[in-house]
């Protein structure tokens, strides 16, 4: 891969096809986990590497398992079962090695495993049909712009704390109208031509 197919996929998976404001894929925990940027930075980090290691485990179940035995429409439960798996193993250490973390994360954690995003990458990767290196950069570079949207979003929902808005917007509503502000700038980014 060239520095400039590098760049391309860089920005389009970050701005331009962002999972969560342009392709509106793994909103749950983006609403629910953003709240404080603490708790925003270790969900990031959790579908970051969730993200990445399933992307990379798919990658070779759908090569080396299913397309020889010609069961590809079995595609979406086997993805979901080795992200399950993966997302099953993150929790065990955060709870053993970061139990603040865990606790913070509550139900969110556990709800990686049916993050449309995750199991969005790997399809999008199964699809594409491309190698395992660009498989798994996609999939890293994908979580990255999933946690700057989501850090981006906790940033600013921490701001609206401190922000007067009429009181029928207060909680969730400022929440939404909030997010939908953000998707817009987002999508912005669509007519960027890169090179």
């Amino acid at each position: 891969m060239t520095w400039q197919g590098l760049i391309t996929m860089s920005l389009g998976a970050i701005l331009i096809e962002n999972f969560v404001l342009v392709r509106f894929l793994g909103i749950c925990p983006f609403l629910g986990v953003s709240k404080k940027t603490d708790t925003a930075l270790g969900m990031s980090m959790a579908v970051i590497f969730v993200m990445t290691a399933a992307s990379a485990a798919t990658w070779a179940v759908q090569e080396y398992i299913l397309i020889p035995l010609g069961v590809e429409y079995m595609q979406t439960v086997a993805f979901i079962l080795v992200i399950a798996a993966l997302v099953q193993l993150v929790e065990m250490f955060l709870q053993k090695a970061v139990p603040a973390l865990y606790k913070s994360l509550g139900i969110y954690l556990p709800l990686i495993t049916t993050n449309c995003a995750v199991l969005g990458v790997a399809i999008i990767n199964a699809d594409n049909g491309g190698g395992f290196f660009e498989s798994v950069l996609f999939a890293f570079l994908s979580g990255v712009g999933f946690a700057f949207a989501l850090l981006l979003f906790s940033s600013i929902r921490q701001r609206l704390e401190f922000a007067e808005y009429p009181e029928a917007f207060e909680g969730f509503p400022i929440a939404l109208v909030t997010a939908g502000l953000l998707a817009l700038a987002f999508t912005g980014f669509t007519g960027l031509k890169i090179f």
